[in-house]
């Protein structure tokens, strides 16, 4: 009988375990990566102060979209009532692990740059040079990205540049829905 008892207790350890990391949604901004989504901002569109507008879209237009939407990752950045531009937060795989990145966008929906903002891995970390991230900047809403012939590869990241450039790609092309749809 105690046999079953222990398979019973398991269980709902299983159970509560799961409800507790699943109740809890991986979109939700962490303090550290917050403070490093400030700096990208403040460095970026060279503004001190800024407030950020989160851009809520339903989950039936988010099922149209590459990205996922749904969460706390579209912001529409104002600073002193002046529109500044789009600031979209997301997570890619790495080789192993994941890395948490931003897309700066500017008022018509290009590029301003791009940063990795968190990197959790000890290899591939070029991924998030500077020199390497630039070949965004400028790309347009609704442009699909192709590693290899748009983005040139790199040495030691091609797991993690991929991905990168893909992320980068799909919020392109969720722009150009939200565009579509008027929510921009």
């Amino acid at each position: 009988m105690q046999q079953g008892s222990r398979i019973k207790s398991f269980g709902w350890v299983v159970i509560f375990v799961a409800f507790f990391f699943l109740g809890f949604r991986a979109d939700n901004i962490t303090p550290k990566l917050q403070e490093k989504i400030d700096n990208a901002i403040q460095t970026t569109f060279e503004v001190e102060d800024f407030s950020l507008h989160l851009i809520e879209v339903t989950s039936d237009l988010d099922q149209q979209t590459p990205s996922a939407l749904g969460g706390e990752n579209l912001f529409k950045i104002e600073s002193d009532g002046t529109f500044l531009g789009y600031v979209y937060v997301g997570n890619a795989p790495s080789l192993k692990k994941t890395f948490d990145y931003v897309v700066l966008l500017t008022p018509d929906l290009a590029v301003k740059k791009s940063k990795i903002l968190i990197y959790r891995e000890d290899h591939g970390r070029q991924v998030g040079s500077q020199r390497w991230l630039k070949q965004f900047i400028g790309r347009k809403s609704g442009e699909k990205l192709i590693y290899g012939e748009d983005i040139d590869g790199i040495s030691g990241a091609t797991v993690s540049a991929k991905s990168m450039t893909l992320a980068v790609s799909n919020v392109l092309e969720s722009m150009k829905v939200l565009q579509d749809h008027n929510l921009l």
